[in-house]
Formats: structure tokens, sequence, C-alpha cells
């Protein structure tokens, strides 16, 4: 049975008190019927939204990370506050608790009497189910001004809370009401409800709540402010205070005897107040947390509109499982940290992805995530994602250099060129002809003139296999040319290519060397493509969503055949070389591997892009200052002067050392190999002459820098050589 229906005390309370402040209100001349009417003809108990709780990311291991909230709150049933503190809160805010309904007369008569003769609220009469009432309004208020209603020291607003907690008494049992009481209430120091408070004043749950410690939140709810212990050793001193007052009240009520009361008072306050930092700053994985906040921001598969979407963030109390792999992660900052330190203006940034699911393993820069001292621009913080997009919190990013050969290279693959296959290049070259973007307009550039970056050459012949090796620009822009600019570009398009600041890809004839600013995520879901035989798979942080309720929502990749599985393999091939015969000859991570290096035309950036079938890796290093007025030329970065950075000489060694650390305890798997009757063989005229020169020049150097003795042997040595 219902503790009220309006019954005879009940009623008689609420027409009584009501009586006292009425005319305050509504004038003397207001019937008796219509007071008792305003008390019996009850309106709907009040709106109650999901109350907000705190958002919370883990790794992959299932350890947080980071947590979101515009309230630190954790609901829990009333079955998982201890008793103790079940008794220490009523004792202390509404000892008639489980006798009135809902109004409690004695109280109520006592502040309504108070209030009346000084003209205004000056005593709170209110019952626990009030108090809730008024938590719900200003929890349910959406603007400052519903929210200084909700708390107004107005006896309408009074006269309004008494009835909807008349209303709540009807609808709810009186454990019920306790318990959303409980979840409600601000207890300080940023804690809402009685999970969040015990675990941030005593590091323990509800549950295991001692008296002392139940006494002591019981005590801060009514004045959180001035008892919040965060703030310093007078506040702790009012808490105490409160503590003890609260002890005295259940020994006066028979529900502790004045013995444990006292034993109690006796004991310090034993806090052990935990942090809750909230937010992407105060994470352990700053951009990859900053990523994951934008994912859910800016897709719609979270909400229909950016606001739901915030608001499901804020306070949504959802469980995010993310793909970050704590160990790759450690991998890739430390790799980075060991080149690049945080007060340098050139920056490094790295990410890590799974071929065939696209999942993000990793995220790390060079220089710390937050705001400077002052706000200053640079220094050893910035607020920009490094790694990622302009989407996901990023920069504009950096132009991606030879790293996009690969595009030309597939397309020529599955247009059937073959390995050997290729042509004489000169040692300039103008795009003055021949190139049309995907509207087919002509975008032809006969001012420009393309050289071959330095250790490139002066021209000459070229296949597909060697210019690769070699990135040969020159090469590479009249291979461009023979499979159709606009066939490159939908080629990387279909591979996940989009330009860091989400504008159009400028279709022009330097495509191919890299002229689109791309970000690190971007760039390693495309390169893992390649590892994943063509299947390409959007960049994802976000695997599972546990919400309130406890239902799970898997989020599954978004994945597609973007190349022939017989072109990557093909691809892979050839970019396996780059380490064995190429720019990253001498470079290794013990294992098979296969990459490209992207270093721009006036070394603006520099990038290395590479690849196993387990995992991908993307680094990219410009200054971040802007690129174009900061060259990587005569710098120091780290600890070491560079003449000019290159793709090998800082973003190669950092993706060696971040893969190898992330694969340390991951079985290798191998490529599979290319289909030599449908890739293998081709002539590209005068190359073998080309590199038996280029062996003897080598050989020639080599042998210039040995003692004159083994100088003078030199020519015996070729005749055992050839015998």
């Amino acid at each position: 049975m219902k503790v009220i229906k309006l019954g005879a005390a009940g009623a008689a309370g609420g027409v009584l008190a009501a009586a006292l402040v009425i005319p305050a209100v509504g004038g003397a001349g207001l019937a008796a019927r219509n007071v008792a009417t305003t008390f019996v003809d009850l309106p709907p108990a009040p709106r109650e939204e999901p109350l907000s709780q705190v958002t919370t990311l883990l790794d992959k291991n299932g350890r947080r990370f980071a947590q979101f909230y515009e309230a630190n709150r954790t609901t829990v049933p009333l079955s998982k506050v201890s008793p103790v503190m079940r008794k220490a809160i009523v004792a202390i805010e509404d000892a008639r608790f489980y006798e009135h309904g809902g109004l409690d007369v004695k109280g109520t008569l006592r502040a309504a009497l108070t209030n009346t003769q000084a003209g205004g609220v000056r005593q709170g009469g209110s019952s626990l189910t009030q108090q809730l009432v008024k938590n719900i309004l200003v929890e349910n208020a959406e603007t400052d001004a519903e929210r200084k209603d909700a708390t107004a020291p107005s006896l309408a607003r009074k006269i309004s809370e008494l009835r909807l907690a008349l209303a709540m008494e009807e609808k709810y049992r009186k454990d019920e009401i306790l318990e959303r009481y409980l979840n409600i209430a601000y207890f300080g120091a940023g804690a809402y409800g009685i999970e969040a408070a015990a675990n941030r004043f005593f590091s323990v749950p509800a549950a295991k709540l001692s008296l002392s410690q139940a006494a002591t939140l019981a005590g801060a709810v009514r004045t959180p402010f001035s008892t919040d212990p965060s703030l310093g050793s007078k506040q702790r001193q009012k808490l105490a205070e409160r503590r003890d007052t609260v002890l005295d009240r259940m020994a006066e009520l028979g529900v502790i005897t004045a013995k444990s009361a006292a034993a109690a008072k006796r004991a310090p306050l034993g806090l052990r107040m935990t942090p809750v930092p909230g937010g992407c700053e105060a994470s352990r994985y700053p951009f990859f947390c900053l990523y994951v906040q934008r994912e859910l921001l800016s897709n719609p598969v979270f909400g229909n509109t950016v606001q739901e979407r915030r608001r499901r963030l804020s306070r949504g109390g959802l469980v995010l499982r993310t793909s970050l792999d704590p160990t790759a992660q450690r991998a890739a900052e430390r790799a980075i940290s060991s080149r690049v330190r945080p007060q340098d203006t050139e920056v490094a940034a790295e990410a890590m992805v799974e071929p065939g699911t696209g999942l993000i393993r990793a995220m790390a820069a060079s220089k710390k995530f937050g705001r400077n001292p002052g706000d200053r621009n640079n220094g050893p913080r910035t607020t920009y994602n490094l790694p990622a997009d302009v989407a996901h919190g990023g920069g504009m990013g950096f132009q991606a250099g030879s790293t996009f050969k690969v595009f030309t290279l597939a397309t020529a693959l599955q247009q059937g060129w073959r390995f050997n296959q290729g042509f004489g290049t000169p040692g300039r070259f103008v795009p003055s002809a021949g190139f049309r973007d995907c509207a087919g307009h002509p975008v032809n550039d006969p001012n420009a003139k393309v050289y071959n970056a330095s250790g490139e050459g002066k021209g000459g012949p070229h296949s597909l296999s060697t210019g690769t090796w070699k990135s040969v620009n020159i090469f590479y822009m009249m291979l461009e040319r023979k499979v159709g600019l606009c066939n490159v570009v939908q080629t990387a398009k279909s591979l996940g290519i989009a330009r860091a600041d989400g504008g159009k890809l400028r279709e022009v004839p330097t495509f191919t060397l890299g002229v689109n600013e791309m970000d690190p995520v971007t760039v390693a879901a495309s390169f893992a493509s390649f590892g994943a035989r063509g299947r390409y798979c959007r960049p994802q942080a976000i695997v599972e969503i546990l919400d309130r309720e406890g239902q799970r929502t898997r989020i599954s990749p978004a994945c597609e055949q973007a190349l022939d599985r017989e072109v990557a393999d093909a691809v892979n091939h050839v970019l396996r070389g780059v380490f064995s015969q190429g720019t990253m000859k001498g470079q290794s991570i013990g294992r098979p591997a296969a990459g490209k290096t992207g270093t721009n035309n006036g070394y603006t950036s520099a990038w290395f892009a590479g690849y196993t079938p387990d995992l991908a890796a993307a680094v990219s290093v410009g200054d971040i200052r802007g690129s174009y007025r900061y060259p990587l030329t005569g710098v120091r970065i780290g600890s070491r002067y560079y003449g000019s950075v290159q793709g090998a000489a800082l973003p190669g060694p950092i993706w060696v050392s971040s893969m190898t650390g992330a694969l340390r305890s991951t079985r290798g798997t191998g490529f599979v190999g290319p289909d030599m009757g449908r890739f293998g063989g081709g002539h590209t005229p005068g190359l073998e002459k080309a590199l038996k020169a280029e062996r003897r020049a080598a050989e020639a150097r080599r042998w210039g820098n040995s003692p004159r003795w083994v100088r003078d042997r030199l020519p015996r040595l070729r005749w055992y050589r050839r015998h």
C-alpha cells in the first residue's frame, strides 16, 4: 500500500502548511477549498531524464585511459549502498522520511513560521522527496534561466516543489525515492551520486562505506562547497564538524549507540582522495582520445545531430572499447621521443593501423597535448591532433611526397605493366601535355620544371622496380602520364586517400609526387590496404559501445576490396625491394616488410609509410610553423643536425623502431608472392647496361677508398670473380 494517497494526516499537514505561506503568494482572500485543491489535485511527478554519467574509454585490453563527463556520476541500485550510509543520510536530512507522505509536517511548519516572519525563505524544512524534486528540476534544466528557476528562493517555487514531492510519493516506494536521491545528490569535490562520492573521497565503492565514511558523506550533502575537502584544510575541518553532527544525530535517534558515535568522532576523516580527471588533456593517450571524441561528435552513426552526439558523449554513461594497443602506442611514443623533442618546432607524428580491419592501434606525436604557457603558439605542447585530419582535431597536414608513387605503381600493374618494364627518362621534365583531371580538363603546366631529387640521378632508363626503389621523380611523372592521371587519382581515392583539410584532392601532374597535404592516419590506413591484399578498411577507433542499460553494440569494420588481390601482391613485391635495394637499404624490422619513403621538393616535409600483413604505420615530419616557410634543411632535431631531412633519414628510423617494438610479440605473417606469369619479366631498353655501369661505378668508389696494395690487385680480383 502506498504511504499516501493524501490521507488525513498528510492532507491536513499539507493544507495547514500551505495556509501559512499562501497569503504571501495569492492574497489573504484565497478560499480554504482552493488551498486544499492545491494539494489534492496533484500534477504528474516530474519528468526524469536519465542522469548524466561518466563516459569511459578503454583500450583493447579493457583498461581505462580517458573519460568524459558533464557530471562525475555512476548510478547504483540501493542494494549496492551500505546500510549505514542509508541510515546516515535519512538521519541527518529527513529523520521521519519513512513516516511522512512526502511532506514533513513538523519541519515544514517550523520553516514556514520562520519564513513568514522573515518575509522570505530563510529556513529549510524540505523532506528528502522535496530535495529529490529540486535536484531533478536542476538536472533537467537546459539553460541557466531554467536552473535559476529550479532553485529560486521563492514561496511559489516551494509550493510547486511540495506538490511534485507528493506526486513522487504516490508514484514510488520509499526505497525507490531514497535510491534516486542518493544517485542524484551532489556531495562536493566534483562527485555526483553516492558511488562517485565514495570513490572520490575514500577510494571505495558505496557498498563498502564504514560508519565514519557514511557520516562524512551524509554531512557533505547540505553544504557541498564549504565542506569540499579538495579545496583545503579549512573545508576539511568543516567536513569533520559536519560528520560529527551526523554521528550525534544518529545516536540521538537510536540508529547507532552513543559509544559507536564517540568512537567514530575520535577517528580521523581518513580521506583517500581519488583524482577524477576528465577530457583528453588528462588522458594517458591524448591524441587517440581526441580522435575518439571527434569521431563521436562527427559521425552520424552516434546521433542525428551534433547536439545529440555531444550530449550523449558528456552525459551518456557509455563505456567505449577502443582499438588502441598500449604496446604499439608505447613503441610509437618511444621511437618519436628518442629522436624529436617536444621543444623542437619540427614535429613528428605517427599512426599505426591494422590491415584488414582498419583498427587504429596507435597515434603518437613529438609534442605533448595541451596549451603552452601563456597560450603561446609555439612550445612543447599543441592542441592539434597531429597524427589526424582536421575532422578529428588535426591540422592541415603535410604534403605526402613520394609515398603517393605507390598509387601510380598500383595503377600501372593493374593495367598490365610488368616489374622490369620501363623506359628512358631525361634529366628534366616539363608537364606541358598529356595530363587531364577526372573532369576531363587539361591540367598541364608548361611553366613547371621537375627534377629528380638528390640521389635519384640525372636521368636514364628505369623500370617499375628500379624507378620505385630509387624513387625517381621524372620516371613517375612520365609513368603517371602513360597510365592516366585520373586513373591514378581514382586508385588513390579507392584506397581511402583524402586531404587532411577535407578539401578536394588537387588533381595536377605532380599528384604522384604527393602535392596533397595528408595526415598519418589516412596514409597508414591506405598503405594497410596493400598488406591486406587490396582490402581497404576505413580507419576505426571505436570497437564496441556499452550503454547505461548494459546493451552492447559492436562496431564492425567498414571494408571493401578496393584493389585486385594479385595487383596488391605485386605492389608488395616491388615495395619490399625498397628495404633490400632502395632508399631504405640497410634498415630492417627483422621480418618481411614493404614501404615507401617520401621526400618533398625543397625538403618541406618528409614521410615514411610501410607495412607488414600484420600492421601498417605512417610517419610524417615537418615544421609546425609552416612547411614552406621553414623547410627541413640545416636543422637540429633532437640531438642531431640534418643538412636535409629525407624520408629515410628521420621518418624511416622512427618507423623501424616503432614497428619493431609494436610487433615484438606478434608472430610474423609473410606476404603472398606475386604471380610472375602476370607481372614478371618485361624489358626496359638500356637498363641492364645502365645497371652494370652503376655497379662498376659503385665498385670503383668502394675500391677507390681502399689501400693502394688492394687497388693494385683489383684486375686480378675481377678475373677471379668472372671465372
